[in-house]
């Protein structure tokens, strides 16, 4: 008996510290269970000096090899109707090459937002076109001085007035008639302007994004369906490819969206002139043409007879024998300048109706033969 208790506690032993053995091992496996892996997040894009371009951005929309045209100088139109904000225009890439969207006055999607227009970017041998938006703050759009309050950093050409847009008239086109929320407000314009359509690159603007531009992409509105539109029918316009107008478009800028033909559009300086052409100078020994003759007037509304016979020959005009003793009154009588002199004009002069010669009808009562008077052999009485 002895030894069966001894041996029932020896195997209660070993089988406490197997269990104890066990209950050990798992908790070293829930210490050394790793956690799933998580996606991989790469960092921040670095911004270079070249400016902002970021391939893998969101607001990205069109990539090409070919830098931009230089932008063209334009008039702003005057503002349509209270409320509406100026969108400045563009180059964008469409059907091989570039077009320009013309500037134009929109009516924002809600109260309180901006505009921020896009923007070229160059960047690793690329364009890039970054697309404008709308927003309680304007972002970074490059440094590109669109003009308008758009001095290539932020925006002064107007701001919030509770619910109302006030418009600074210092650099916006505004009907004061019309619009009254205006104020004047002076612009330092440290930006040379120099035309240039595109951010980065050895020819482009060098800026770069500041934190609150950074800041501004989080709180985007997209275009209103009204710029959509105006976009989709400037890019199938032919007359706005570069190629056709050579950077001088003759729709820079319209009063409304997509208002292409209506009154107060403006065109780009210098649009629709022809080249210039060189003109040779006539020789110097050939006479100058003859003046065209007047043509015969009316005779009291009526068109001359063509019919009729020509004047008298002794009326028409007959050239002098000696040219240089012309007299005026032979000039005005419709004498022929001679070659290489500067000759007046003459008048039409109007030659007189000829009538054929009518016979004399013969007299009813011939008066009678007056006597001869013999002076010689009857005296007077």
């Amino acid at each position: 008996m002895s030894t069966n208790r001894k041996d029932l506690r020896h195997t209660g032993a070993v089988l406490a510290l197997s269990v104890a053995t066990l209950l050990g091992g798992c908790v070293v496996q829930e210490r050394v269970v790793s956690p799933p892996p998580r996606a991989y997040s790469p960092p921040p894009p670095a911004y270079a000096d070249q400016g902002y371009a970021d391939p893998g951005s969101a607001d990205v929309e069109v990539r090409t090899n070919e830098a931009p045209p230089p932008l063209p100088d334009y008039d702003q139109p005057a503002c349509p109707e209270d409320g509406y904000l100026w969108t400045p225009g563009y180059w964008a890439w469409g059907g091989g090459g570039y077009y320009w969207i013309p500037g134009t006055w929109v009516q924002p999607p809600r109260v309180g937002v901006l505009w921020t227009p896009g923007y070229w970017g160059f960047v690793g041998g690329v364009y890039l076109f970054h697309g404008g938006y709308w927003g309680p703050h304007v972002g970074f759009y490059g440094g590109v001085n669109y003009g308008y309050g758009y001095g290539g950093a932020g925006f002064v050409g107007g701001r919030w007035d509770g619910n109302r847009y006030a418009y600074n008239r210092t650099v916006n086109n505004v009907n004061v008639t019309n619009i009254h929320n205006t104020y004047n407000e002076t612009v330092i314009n440290n930006v040379t302007v120099n035309r240039v359509s595109y951010n980065g690159g050895s020819g482009g603007v060098a800026a770069a994004p500041t934190a609150q531009d950074r800041a501004a992409l989080h709180d985007r509105v997209a275009p209103t369906p009204m710029q959509r539109q105006h976009f989709q029918e400037a890019i199938k316009n032919p007359a706005l490819a570069a190629r056709e107008n050579n950077g001088h478009p003759a729709i820079a800028a319209t009063p409304r969206p997509a208002a292409f033909n209506a009154p107060g559009v403006i065109g780009a300086r210098g649009a629709g002139v022809p080249p210039t052409q060189s003109f040779a100078p006539p020789a110097a020994s050939a006479p100058p043409a003859a003046p065209a003759p007047a043509a015969p007037r009316a005779n009291n509304g009526v068109p001359p007879n063509v019919n009729h016979a020509p004047p008298n020959a002794a009326m028409q005009p007959r050239p002098p024998v000696n040219q240089q003793a012309q007299t005026p009154q032979t000039q005005r009588l419709g004498q022929i300048p001679r070659p290489g002199q500067a000759q007046a004009r003459p008048p039409a002069v109007r030659p007189p109706a000829v009538r054929p010669p009518q016979p004399k009808p013969p007299a009813a009562n011939p008066p009678a033969a007056r006597p001869q008077r013999n002076e010689k052999h009857e005296p007077e009485r």
